[in-house]
């Protein structure tokens, strides 16, 4: 892919002014992660996956470039910027962070997983109130995500909600079987191909990870750094364990 496939977002760098200004610690969350004080990124490709451990800070820098693109830090579309329907309304690294884009979106969305059911409720609540104009449900598959499962509302969300734009995604194979896993990346395919969207993407999946000339952005050294597939613990985990489960077995239990 060449840089210019990008179509919004082109990249993020730490706003080290707007450090040098902090009246407080300048090693407390979030300017303590290892790659915080190095951040000069790219998007090079259509499809980046921020890859690492617990903690290693995937969801800080998704959350903060969610906001500097217009979505709300809590998840959702434009439409939900500052509803206030989770506790997180408020990336810790978005005052630090510059971005770059070739053009703002018109549209885009901000996935994550652990706060579906709160979006859930919303859009109940939306349909129960005589003064909220339209319907709630129009781009989220035409009935509430609760009278679907966890898994179906995921997928469904994705099919009705992701057109074109920018999308960001936070662990979107939560609630996803493999075979589902699969049909999401054929929707990014689709949209990426058919709409120009693009897509930044937090996972632990594998199987999400295979997707063609994706970058992999890895979080687990002192800096980011681009990462071959094969080169991940993502990838060699999951294929050793399946092909020699007893290896594994051995050292997991005590």
């Amino acid at each position: 892919m060449k840089y210019q496939d990008v179509h919004y977002l082109r990249g993020a760098q730490l706003d080290a002014r707007a450090v040098d200004a902090l009246d407080g610690p300048k090693d407390a969350f979030p300017l303590q992660l290892r790659w915080v004080q190095d951040l000069d990124l790219e998007f090079t490709s259509p499809v980046t996956f921020f890859i690492g451990e617990n903690g290693s800070g995937k969801s800080t820098l998704l959350e903060a470039l969610a906001e500097r693109s217009g979505l709300p830090a809590a998840g959702g579309s434009p439409a939900e910027t500052g509803v206030g329907y989770t506790p997180e309304n408020q990336a810790a690294l978005t005052p630090f962070l510059r971005a770059g884009f070739r053009r703002k979106p018109r549209d885009g969305y901000f996935f994550r997983a652990e706060h579906q059911a709160h979006l859930a409720a919303l859009l109940e609540e939306r349909e129960k109130d005589p003064d909220f104009i339209g319907d709630p449900y129009q781009h989220y598959g035409g009935k509430s995500l609760l009278v679907r499962s966890h898994g179906e509302a995921f997928l469904e969300l994705m099919r009705h909600r992701l057109q074109t734009g920018l999308f960001l995604m936070d662990e979107p194979e939560a609630a996803l079987s493999p075979a589902r896993q699969l049909s999401l990346l054929a929707l990014i395919a689709d949209r990426v191909e058919g709409t120009r969207s693009q897509f930044i993407i937090a996972t632990h999946s594998p199987i999400l990870l295979t997707y063609p000339g994706a970058t992999i952005l890895s979080f687990d050294g002192g800096a980011l750094q681009t990462i071959a597939l094969e080169e991940t613990d993502h990838y060699q985990i999951t294929r050793d364990i399946l092909a020699n489960p007893e290896k594994y077995w051995k050292h997991l239990r005590p």
